[in-house]
């Protein structure tokens, strides 16, 4: 239970018991329970009045003195040694409370939440103090049963404030209690309760009224505290103001004076301790003697209005810790808080889905924060609508949501909302007027028996969602402990290639390409291996998308493009007939780099190679997420004079809009096409179709994977230009291609 929930139960125990003795035992047996102690005392005026635990004639008064001093940690009682804490009364009825237990110290929380008992209790002790006031008040003055029964209607009345401060009653609504209570109680024509401008603390205006005229009102508003009267003193001064002739005090405000008030008395409200406010009360029909009843009661209401002050401010604060401030999910700090509740012993256990979003930095970039905001509030929306009732959804930050699926302990109880989660995120948002499509990866993970660390589940919910992304994105995938071993393989391997841009491990092959009509080399692809000291030449599949993960694709990239435009430089020097082109493959994450089109420039100066005969390769898939910046690089590349690719034609889609929105120089056929263009007629149709689009666009056309002299025939037959595979050649060493180039060396 939340130590404010706590706090709440022991205000309501003890505003809703009755007065004298059963008061004071309901509050140490609340506070007892609230924070799992073994014993309990309430001592007041120096006696004791309560006790949980133990007999009240067993009760070492003496040593409860020295723990009430802070003389004493402990408490030694016949059973053993009892580890203790005590919260100090104050005010009318001083005192102590305190609570120990024999299974191990107090926290800190719970130490917090005791003084806030104490402070509960003493404005119970309080309210019966001021019925007792009144009880002498009305025998000096021989009037003892009306104001008997005025007293009981004061504690009434203050009990009812508590019992909305416990139910957490909005506190607009406890002003207008408050107001029309004093009023009845007190007799007085004017109640005003004024509080402290947040965004300006030097002035206060009127948050609740009754009995005063709306002409003056509206002059008591946003005014400076120094010019606020009576309730402006009473917050600077935060001590109770009382004037009982108004029209000859200094402090009286004019529209007061006007309206004829004789009599007014302000007290201050506190907010955690510190002057925020002020109830105030008046009277325009005759003057008034504050007297001491008077007094108490104003003080007493005031005091109650603080706790109701305080409680929202922490309810405040909590909602800003707990709930997240853009979706009105909960945060991450709620989200482990009940997570562990669920893996406690006493817990329920579950499972928890880890929901991220793919391609929200495209439309966080396309489309702007503000549609990326939208975007991140209407998936909240939908994934809460996929919930049960006691489930949990929490953005964790960026586009990461999770779920807390409490109770939930296999795949058949908790795929069926993942698959909703999914189909709900596959529906288009309307983001600022635009449609959009996203999709989500979702990983699965499950609690275990006798395991109880949260930050263990969500690793392997985290694990499985990077599997799901790894396979495709758009679906779920459920933790199983084999991902945890390729996870360890995949940070290993993340160190190894951080080592290898430092320790120069990477080699580049080239494989030619031919022009088909006469097997001449026009050029050639430049192709990234590592040279691994454990492991050998390391394929690009296997680390070329770590690169890409980790950001260290941008050096590995420049590495390379330097590399390959400067032997093919050297090449073209020595050759006497047309020069070679070199193509590069170019990955999202460099194209992203604002530095690029500069890096690019730099590497052809640098290796001496005109712009014309580098060829840098895109993907369709990049082409698929591109963002506006996208464009312009492209376009600022093509203004240096290189030639751009695209890369695997034929495996994306949409491809002929790419090709009439990028500066695009050249189709490379995917391999796909070419395995099948001699045995499949359809793939044959579609290959051709892409040669005769080419030409029909005026763009250059490259076939991939060539192996034998079939698939040389049907593409040289269909009119495409030029092909690589290893028909003509494998990817070459520099060595072994400067041997093909140059025969005679």
């Amino acid at each position: 239970m939340l130590a404010t929930d706590q706090l709440t139960e022991f205000l309501s125990a003890v505003a809703d018991g009755p007065a004298g003795p059963a008061a004071h035992h309901a509050a140490v047996e609340c506070a007892a329970r609230a924070l799992d102690a073994d014993v309990a005392v309430l001592m007041i005026d120096g006696g004791v009045v309560a006790t949980i635990g133990l007999p009240a004639d067993e009760v070492p008064a003496y040593t409860l003195a020295e723990i009430a001093v802070g003389r004493r940690a402990t408490l030694d009682l016949g059973d053993g040694r009892y580890a203790v804490t005590f919260a100090t009364i104050t005010g009318t009825s001083p005192g102590v409370l305190v609570l120990g237990r024999i299974s191990g110290p107090f926290s800190a929380e719970e130490v917090c939440l005791l003084r806030g008992m104490a402070r509960v209790l003493e404005l119970s002790l309080q309210s019966l103090h001021v019925i007792e006031s009144e009880r002498r008040y009305a025998e000096e003055n021989g009037r003892l049963l009306g104001y008997l029964d005025h007293g009981r209607r004061v504690f009434e009345e203050l009990g009812g404030v508590q019992r909305a401060i416990g139910r957490r009653t909005p506190v607009p609504q406890i002003f207008d209690m408050v107001v029309t209570a004093v009023r009845d109680l007190l007799g007085v024509d004017l109640v005003t309760i004024n509080l402290v401008d947040r965004d300006d603390p030097g002035r206060a205006g009127i948050v609740a009224s009754t009995g005063l005229p709306p002409e003056v009102e509206a002059t008591l508003q946003h005014v400076p505290l120094p010019a606020g009267g009576v309730s402006g003193l009473a917050i600077l001064g935060d001590e109770l103001v009382a004037v009982e002739h108004y029209a000859t005090s200094p402090i009286a405000l004019s529209p007061m004076a006007a309206a004829r008030l004789k009599s007014i008395m302000a007290a201050p409200l506190r907010e955690n301790g510190q002057a925020v406010g002020s109830i105030t009360v008046g009277s325009f029909t005759s003057r008034r003697d504050w007297d001491k009843p008077a007094r108490e009661i104003v003080q007493a209401f005031a005091d109650h209005l603080s706790l109701a002050l305080t409680d929202a401010r922490t309810q405040e604060a909590m909602s800003q810790a707990f709930l997240d401030a853009l979706t009105g999910l909960a945060t991450r700090a709620l989200f482990q808080t009940r997570m562990e509740e669920a893996l406690s012993p006493a817990g329920l256990g579950g499972a928890v889905l880890f929901v991220d979003l793919d391609r929200f930095k495209v439309v966080n970039d396309s489309l702007g924060h503000a549609a990326g905001d939208a975007l991140l509030t209407g998936v909240a929306t939908r994934i809460q609508a996929c919930l049960r009732e006691g489930d949990t959804a929490a953005r964790l930050g960026g586009d990461e949501f999770a779920v807390l699926l409490p109770g939930v302990h296999s795949a058949e109880e908790a795929t069926p909302i993942a698959d909703r989660i999914l189909a709900a995120l596959r529906e288009p948002f309307d983001l600022l007027g635009a449609e959009t499509f996203i999709s989500s990866s979702i990983g699965v993970a499950f609690s275990r028996p006798g395991e109880h660390a949260g930050a263990v589940l969500m690793v392997h919910a985290d694990l499985a969602m990077y599997q799901a992304k790894k396979l495709g994105k758009d679906r779920y995938e459920v933790f199983e402990p084999t991902m945890q071993e390729a996870f360890q393989a995949h940070i290993a391997l993340e160190a190894d290639l951080r080592r290898a841009v430092v320790r120069h491990e990477f080699e580049l092959r080239y494989q030619p390409i031919v022009r088909l009509q006469t097997n001449e080399i026009t050029g050639v692809e430049a192709l990234i291996r590592w040279n691994h000291p454990e492991r050998g030449i390391v394929p690009p599949m296997d680390f070329i998308p770590l690169a890409e993960e980790t950001g260290m694709i941008v050096p590995i990239g420049e590495w390379v493009l330097r590399e390959a435009t400067s032997r093919v430089a050297e090449w073209n020097a020595r050759r006497s007939g047309p020069p070679l082109s070199v193509s590069v493959n170019l990955s999202a994450v460099q194209l992203e780099q604002a530095a690029l089109i500069q890096t690019v420039e730099s590497a052809l100066t640098d290796a001496g190679l005109p712009p014309a005969q580098l060829v840098l390769e895109l993907t369709e898939s990049l082409l698929v997420d591109h963002r506006p910046a996208t464009l312009h690089r492209l376009n600022g590349l093509k203004a240096l004079g290189v030639r751009l690719a695209i890369d695997d034609f034929g495996t994306g889609y949409s491809s002929l809009a790419y090709l009439r929105r990028f500066p695009v120089d050249i189709i490379k056929i995917d391999k796909s096409f070419v395995d099948d263009v001699v045995d499949e007629p359809t793939a044959a149709a579609l290959t051709h179709g892409i040669i005769q689009l080419g030409r029909a666009l005026q763009l250059s056309t490259v076939a991939e994977g060539i192996e034998h002299a079939g698939q040389l025939t049907s593409l040289a037959g269909g009119n495409c230009e030029m092909g690589q595979g290893y028909y003509f050649a494998e990817p070459l060493t520099d060595t072994a291609l400067n041997g093909l180039l140059f025969p005679s060396d």
